[in-house]
């Protein structure tokens, strides 16, 4: 897991974005508009992130498919979420 954060947040464009969203679910899941609400990002952009994150299962999404989805952390996120403080200390810009 350690390796694929690293990947994730700082060795591809569009880290930095990634990391703002793990941050943000792991405060509150929330849905793709919301996200892009709170975060002041294009709801596409937001869109994008979130499959990369699902895809490595960084998240997991409720209702998927149906309007609305919610996204939290998956349980494997938050078995190394201290991982993710570290190289978001590193690397991230809050």
């Amino acid at each position: 897991m350690k390796n694929l954060l690293w990947y994730l947040i700082a060795g591809t464009k569009g880290g930095e974005t990634r990391g703002k969203i793990i941050d943000l679910l792991k405060k509150k899941p929330s849905n793709a508009n919301k996200i892009a609400e709170i975060l002041k990002l294009d709801y596409k952009t937001v869109r994008h992130h979130l499959e990369v994150l699902e895809k490595n299962n960084v998240i997991t999404p409720i209702n998927k498919g149906g309007y609305g989805a919610v996204y939290f952390l998956s349980e494997d996120m938050k078995l190394n979420y201290k991982l993710f403080e570290e190289i978001w200390a590193q690397f991230g810009k809050k």
